[in-house]
This record gives structure tokens, C-alpha cells and sequence, in this order.
């Protein structure tokens, strides 16, 4: 564990940082003496009601609270109700801001040949809110009612954000998808919940290039057509800032634009008091907010249903508690409307800051994000772990740009290596507050991530976040001794663990709603029996008293290596590739072979190397050399294969699991193509899957 020992960043004044003022409040409200993040955690979590009901104080949560936070003697498989008396409405919160003169939102969108400088687009706090009111006023024309399902096919537009806080100001339920994926796997998603509005763009750009969005949407349509299942009310945006017509010849009579859904609603003017307040469907903690789907690389996706008042509670909590998010803030993260990082974005509004919002590729032109940093003012950039690895690659911004206001670089969707905490803090900026964090699309938050009054280590989550009761647990079920690896637990209640899978009881007959729940409690509970099971791999480096337990991710559960019943994380291996070897490898996946008929494993590892290149014997004594040296000889891979492709997930996930079952025989049928960005390449696994299993 040496290499996590030096701090690579340390706060200045975490007197005065947001978690140290909250750890006072809670001193004063409740006659305490904390003085530590480490005991303000350890009280957090074994307190749970307190420190909720105190969050909601401290963060000016817009509604009725009530005197109920949850039943503390309910475990997480309980999903007990929060806050039960309740009444709120998420899309409130957004828009407590309505300044004419403070900007809510910009959109940046790639140049192409065609548009080498496109203009930035974007709305005020008091355009935005208007915009809002009118789509409310339209989606009642047309016949909304609480609890309808409103869906997006669209790009990361402003157009896609106010359509989300319309649907939520009357009680419906939002689910996107995003326009990259194909009609096929939208389809999947949507024939489970059964849209009535759907909200599309007519092009997206990508790799500078426009790309025609409209035949994708006609494609989803007509399959619900095939299915069954009723037409929803299409809109239409044209957001693309050129003058190509992409939709020639391709519009259907029956869509509608959002020029004229706009026009409509500003005509009818539905949904306002007298004053012209939206008139704000204010609804239970526990009601259904949005709809998030699993990758469901093996069979349809799984429908998570989130609660209203806990993603408001929680991100409220991470971004005002943890990150110090502010009203002055201009806050970006690379994110496509089907990531839980675009909820994620969305949620500062609550802020009062300035959101970007971008669409196109992130590293066609590596400078162009960097660009935007110093023109816009950005403070808080975030993104993945697979981008800082490609950008580490081919980039140094620091050389290129000022980047004087960044304050914060976030990083999810797969562990950060070490060595690109050292890229960051040497070739983008020095002080800046690296937030490695992890939750998941499972709990649309964090289980783990960024605070202010924390330094920042090598290769480390900061912290174990406030409330959040996570454990590393041993096979046995008992907690993983110090600094050793295990499986990622929840031991209490939290307010953002998901209301169930859909439909829920009252959206739909009541097998369906049973199948849901035993779904629900299979996905996360059957593991290990009364806690919460997330299916990560890590360590919670106890050695530090200062921040209670920092977290190094070693990759997902289900990938976990273990030749000769040793257990590591198949990141441990990524990383040394990395470091080493990333003049020769582009991309890896690293697999456990089952052989000894099932009772042990072989480690075989696939490398996509740089174009041009072939894997030799000198190159693969090389690696396993290397890793003998920085990890252990049974990290060493049994067998090094050359590959043209990785296989991921439409969000950018490495598909470790689905990989490991092909190789070990499973069939290729058994995979949901739909849910892949490159399924194609999956018939070099099945062929060479033949191949390992004949000589193992």
C-alpha cells in the first residue's frame, strides 16, 4: 500500500470548508464534539435519521418535511420509507434560482467542416424556468396526467433538460435514452414502461460529422408500433447550429416541433397560478422520479426506479456538503443523456451555478474541451476514467491552456489508475481536487467521492461519503481486516437505495409487480444476507484516521480474478498496463478462465495494441515481467491474447463478465447485442473462447 501513502493534494483551510461548518451545526444541534471528518462519518452513519433530517436543514430543501426520517431498526433489504410525511417536488428545487441575469445553461456542440466555430447556445435561470412552464402548459394540453411516463431519444441539449424538469413539475415519471444508442435497445427500455411523450432531437454531431437522428427515432416508433403498444406524442428539436436540413424527407406529419409544443403551451397557458407559478406537483419522498437501466448485457435491461426526495437529498448532500458546489460555479461533465452523470449534472442546478452541456466526441480533438474551460470559466470538469486514460495518451493541457479556473476534475464509470492521478496533477493542473468517485446507475449517487476538506491520495477514492454505511466484506460476511480487498457493502438504510424495479405496485398487474420486487431483492440483497451488495471489489484504506476510510476500487465483483483461490481486481492488472506498456496497448481485458474441472481459474489477458503492431514474444515476457514485479507471480497471466477490439457497454463499461462467460463456453446467444457499443466483436471471443478451452 506504499504508493497510496503520499498525499498528492492537501486542503488549505478545512475550517472553513462546507463539511467542517455542517460538522459544527451538528456539534451545536446536538451537543457533540466532533472535530474530524472521520467522526462526523462514524456519527453520520450509525445516525442516520439525525444526520438525513439535518442535511435537509443545512441544504434549504423547498418543501414540507415533516417529523419522520426512517425507521432506524430497518435493515437496507427492508427498503424501509423515508421521510414519510413529506411533500416535494425535485423540479422545485432545480429552479429556486430564477435570475434574468445568471446563466443556467450552455450547450457547446463539436465542429465539423461545415461549422468550424459553432456558436454556444444558451438560457438564463428566468428563460429556463419559462421554457419549463411552457412545456408544462403543452404536456397538459395534450393530456398529461401524475405518474405518465415522459422518454427522451436525444443528445445532451437543452431541450432534453427542461423536458426532464416539465415532466417532474407535474408529477411524471422521466426516463432517456441516449441517441447513440441504437433503436433496438431504446425499444428494450421503453416496451417495459411504456412512454406516453417522447422528447427527440432531429441530428446529433459526433467525430465532426451530423448525424440523422430521425430515421433511429422512426425505427424505435414503428417497433412499438410492432409490439403493440400505443404511439406516444412525439416532439421533435432542431438543435444542431447549422443550416442543414437533416430531417428532409423524413418527417412524419403526425411529430411535433418543439417550436410549435412551445408555441402551444405558451397559448394555453395550463399549469399556473395567477401569479404565473408553475403550479408544482408536490408529491411523497418515495415517489418515483426517474427511471434508470442496468447495461443488462444478458437479457433486458432492469428498470431502477428512483425516488424523488433521495436523489434531491443526496445530491444536495454530495454537491453542497462534499463538493462545495456554488452559485459561482460553472460546473461540466462529458456525459451522454443515457449515463447517470447526466442526472448527476442536472441535479446542481439546484445550485444556482452554470451547467455545460456538450455534444460531440471528447477527443477527436483533445484541445476542444480544454478550450471551453478557459473560455467559459469552468471550475468543476467532469468526466470518466477511460477518457483521462486516452487523453493521457495524446494530451497535456497544461502545456495549451491556462485552466486558471478549475477547481475540481471528477472521474467515474471505472477505477482511475494511479498513474493517471499523476498525470492530472503533473500535465493538467497542480492543485486542482482530483474527486475519483463510484456509485452507479444502481444508486444514481455515491457511495464514495470528492470532499473539500480532504487531501487527495494516490490511486484513492477521498472518502466513504457522509450517511453512507459501506463495508468491505470478506467471502464470509464478516468486514475484511485493514487495508485487505472485498466486496463493496451498505450495512444501513440510505435515502437514494432505489424504490424497486418497474413497474411498481399501481403501474402494472400484480405478477408483474411481484416478478419486480423479487427482481429487485435478488439484484441486491441475495449476496450477503441484511446488507446491501453492489458487486464492486475494493479496500477501504483504514490506515488514516483523518478521513475515516478512503476506497481503492479494484474493479467489478463479477470480474474478480482467482487463480489458485488468490482474489484480485482485474484494475491491479490494467494499471501496471497502463504505466508500462502504454506505447504498445491501446485497450485490455483481463478474464478468469475456469480449468481443473471448475475448481481453479487461469488468468488470460487481451491486449489491443496500437495500430500497426503484432504481440511478440519480447512484448509479452515484457508484461508478465512487469506485473511478477509490481504485483505478485499470481497476477501473472496464463495466456496474453492479441485482440482487435474491447468489447463495452453503450455507457463505456468494459464487459469483464460477459467476455468471461464466452470464454468459459457460455453462448454467444445468450448476449443482449442491443445493450453493446461494439457487439461485432464478439465472434473473435467465441472462436478463440474454442481455443483456450481445448488447451486448458
Amino acid at each position: 500500500m506504499t504508493e497510496f501513502l503520499k498525499p498528492l493534494l492537501v486542503p488549505e483551510d478545512v475550517e472553513s470548508s462546507p463539511t467542517y461548518r455542517f460538522m459544527r451545526k451538528v456539534n451545536e444541534q446536538y451537543n457533540l464534539s466532533l472535530s474530524s471528518y472521520r467522526e462526523l462519518y462514524l456519527w453520520s452513519t450509525a445516525n442516520i435519521d439525525s444526520f438525513w433530517s439535518t442535511v435537509w436543514d443545512e441544504t434549504n430543501v423547498k418543501g414540507i418535511k415533516g417529523c419522520h426520517v426512517v425507521d432506524t431498526t430497518a435493515r437496507p433489504p427492508d427498503n424501509p420509507a423515508w421521510f414519510a410525511d413529506a411533500k416535494l417536488n425535485w423540479a422545485e428545487n432545480m429552479l429556486v434560482c430564477r435570475s434574468p441575469d445568471k446563466v443556467a445553461l450552455v450547450q457547446a456542440t463539436e465542429p465539423t467542416p461545415e461549422l468550424p466555430q459553432p456558436p454556444l447556445r444558451q438560457v438564463t435561470y428566468a428563460e429556463l424556468y419559462a421554457m419549463v412552464a411552457d412545456l408544462v402548459s403543452a404536456l397538459l394540453s395534450r393530456g398529461f396526467q401524475a405518474g405518465d411516463r415522459v422518454a427522451s431519444y436525444a443528445s445532451n441539449c437543452i431541450e432534453n433538460v427542461a423536458a426532464c424538469l416539465a415532466t417532474i413539475a407535474l408529477g411524471g415519471i422521466w426516463l432517456s435514452a441516449s441517441a447513440d444508442f441504437g433503436p433496438v435497445g431504446v425499444l428494450e427500455r421503453y416496451e417495459q414502461v411504456l412512454p406516453k411523450f417522447v422528447f427527440a432531437v432531429d441530428a446529433v454531431v459526433y467525430n465532426a460529422k451530423v448525424h440523422p437522428h430521425l430515421p433511429k427515432l422512426k425505427a424505435l416508433l414503428d417497433g412499438l408500433i410492432n409490439l403493440g403498444i400505443a404511439t406516444p406524442t412525439v416532439i421533435v428539436a432542431h438543435v444542431i447550429p447549422n443550416d442543414v436540413n437533416t430531417s428532409a424527407g423524413q418527417w412524419d406529419p403526425a411529430w411535433i416541433s418543439w417550436e410549435d409544443f412551445i408555441t402551444e403551451g405558451q397559448e394555453k397557458k395550463l399549469g399556473r397560478d395567477p401569479d404565473g407559478e408553475i403550479q408544482w406537483s408536490r408529491q411523497s419522498f418515495d415517489y418515483p422520479l426517474w427511471i434508470l437501466f442496468s447495461s443488462g448485457t444478458t437479457g433486458l435491461p432492469k428498470p431502477i426506479v428512483h425516488r424523488a426526495g433521495g436523489m434531491l437529498l443526496q445530491a444536495n448532500k454530495e454537491f453542497a456538503i462534499h463538493g462545495d458546489l456554488r452559485a459561482d460555479d460553472v460546473f461540466f461533465y462529458y456525459t451522454t443523456t443515457g449515463w447517470m452523470m447526466w442526472n448527476f449534472l442536472v441535479s446542481g442546478l439546484a445550485a444556482g451555478c452554470t451547467l455545460v452541456l456538450y455534444d460531440g466526441s471528447p477527443l477527436r480533438d483533445p484541445a476542444y474541451l480544454w478550450h471551453l474551460v478557459d473560455d467559459l470559466g469552468i471550475t468543476l470538469f467532469g468526466t470518466s476514467a477511460k477518457y483521462i486514460d486516452q487523453l493521457s495518451k495524446a494530451y497535456k493541457p497544461r502545456e495549451h491552456h491556462s485552466l486558471r479556473t478549475l477547481r475540481h476534475i471528477y472521474s467515474t464509470g471505472s477505477p482511475l489508475a494511479p498513474a493517471l492521478f499523476d498525470y492530472v496533477y503533473e500535465h493538467i493542473h497542480p492543485r486542482v481536487l482530483l474527486g475519483s468517485i463510484t456509485g452507479g446507475t444502481d444508486i444514481c449517487s455515491l457511495f464514495a467521492g470528492m470532499c473539500t476538506a480532504l487531501p487527495v491520495f494516490r490511486g484513492e477514492i477521498q472518502c466513504r461519503m457522509l450517511g453512507m454505511a459501506i463495508e468491505a466484506f470478506a467471502p464470509d460476511g464478516t468486514v475484511s481486516p485493514a487495508d485487505e480487498p472485498g466486496e463493496l457493502v451498505c450495512l444501513k438504510p440510505f435515502p437514494c437505495q432505489p424504490v424497486g424495479f418497474w413497474p411498481l405496485e399501481g403501474f402494472g398487474a400484480p405478477d408483474a409487480v411481484e416478478n419486480a420486487k423479487a427482481r429487485y431483492q435478488q439484484s441486491y440483497f441475495s449476496e450477503f444476507p441484511g446488507v446491501w451488495y453492489h458487486g464492486d471489489h475494493i479496500i477501504v484504506t483504514r490506515s488514516r484516521a483523518e478521513n475515516g476510510g478512503g476506497v481503492v476500487m479494484l474493479g467489478r465483483s463479477d470480474g474478480v480474478l482467482n487463480p489458485g483461490g488468490v482474489r484480485f481486481g482485474s484494475a491491479e492488472l490494467y494499471e501496471v498496463l497502463d504505466h508500462c506498456f502504454h506505447a504498445d496497448i491501446v485497450d485490455c481485458l483481463a478474464i478468469g478462465q475456469s480449468i481443473a474441472s471448475n475448481t481453479d481459474e487461469r488468468v488470460v489477458l487481451f491486449v489491443k495494441l496500437h495500430e500497426g503492431k503484432t504481440l511478440e514474444k519480447p512484448l509479452e515476457d515484457a508484461i508478465r515481467r512487469e506485473i511478477r514485479a509490481r504485483r505478485t507471480p499470481r497476477h501473472v497471466p496464463a495466456r496474453i491474447v492479441q485482440t482487435n477490439a474491447i468489447p463495452y457497454t453503450l455507457n463505456g463499461k468494459r464487459v469483464e463478465v460477459l467476455v468471461k462467460k464466452i470464454i468459459n463456453g457460455a453462448p454467444v446467444s445468450s448476449v443482449n447485442p442491443a445493450t453493446l457499443a461494439n457487439p461485432e466483436c464478439l465472434d473473435f471471443y467465441v472462436e478463440i473462447g474454442k481455443e483456450l478451452r481445448a488447451e486448458a
